[in-house]
């Protein structure tokens, strides 16, 4: 029997709202993350991401209070990523109520703490979180320490960003999920920063290049604008799960819709 394919509603959490940005930026308000979080699971979500996106330290005590009264409102799985610099940060987290934690800028300033969380909490309960933008070369030769793909006829490789998108660090998205699986990262949650808050459908080449090339379950993020776009990135991405924001925090499409939607093509939902 095919595994079955995931759909998460992402909350990007910024002082206890839900906030959604177009290619991270234009930032606006969303609503109350608890009552968001109490609403997906009740309609449908197999999942929920919780992402700090000031991820400064002087907010990880909300953050912690956030994750503790969510835990008590809802029953399905929850991943919370954003400032988790330590191991230590790791274990509050966790032990507040989340079931996997979401690393990106620190696991690639020190990939020591990918290793170190598998190896303490399982893999199972590492995320990396790749966010991820195009560059276009002319050639493959351009670009030779980086896995460059050709996509309608040009050259480009995938650029990993950190900081919430902010600062580019001239490292091969491919590669780091390569590096970051064999360090024991058990999910890759990979968000495109050219198709963020789009709604014109995922990178599928990005997704695809991920879900081929890597043994561990892929998350797609970044870009969904209707039920098309998800099967979309199932059936062409070959993603795991998919993750949305807009769609789903403005009742555009309502989780429900998408299963069914996805479940009509034989795409395997938990309904």
């Amino acid at each position: 029997m095919p595994l079955t394919k995931r759909i998460i509603p992402c909350l990007d959490v910024t002082n206890n709202r839900v906030v959604k940005g177009t290619k991270f930026i234009d930032i606006k308000d969303a609503g109350d993350a608890i009552e968001l979080a109490r609403f997906y699971d009740e309609n449908g979500a197999d999942e929920l991401v919780f992402l700090d996106i000031t991820a400064s330290s002087d907010k990880r005590k909300i953050l912690i209070e956030l994750v503790e009264k969510t835990g008590e409102q809802i029953f399905i799985p929850f991943t919370v990523g954003g400032g988790l610099r330590t191991v230590q940060d790791i274990k509050e987290i966790l032990r507040a109520g989340a079931d996997k934690v979401s690393v990106n800028t620190s696991a690639v300033q020190n990939s020591e703490l990918i290793t170190e969380g598998a190896k303490i909490f399982g893999s199972q309960c590492i995320v990396t979180a790749i966010d991820a933008k195009r560059v276009y070369v002319e050639s493959p030769e351009e670009a030779q320490q980086n896995v460059v793909i050709k996509v309608d006829d040009k050259y480009c490789w995938w650029e990993v960003y950190i900081n919430g998108g902010r600062t580019p660090t001239g490292k091969d998205a491919i590669l780091w999920g390569e590096e970051a699986t064999n360090l024991g990262s058990g999910e890759i949650l990979l968000t495109s920063m050219d198709c963020d808050g789009t709604k014109n459908g995922y990178d599928l080449e990005l997704t695809r290049a991920f879900s081929e090339g890597l043994d561990v379950p892929i998350i797609a993020s970044g870009g969904a604008g209707s039920p098309q776009h998800i099967i979309d990135v199932f059936k062409l991405g070959k993603a795991d799960a998919a993750l949305a924001a807009s769609i789903f925090h403005y009742n555009e499409y309502p989780i429900e819709v998408v299963k069914h939607e996805c479940n009509k093509v034989g795409i395997p939902m938990r309904l």
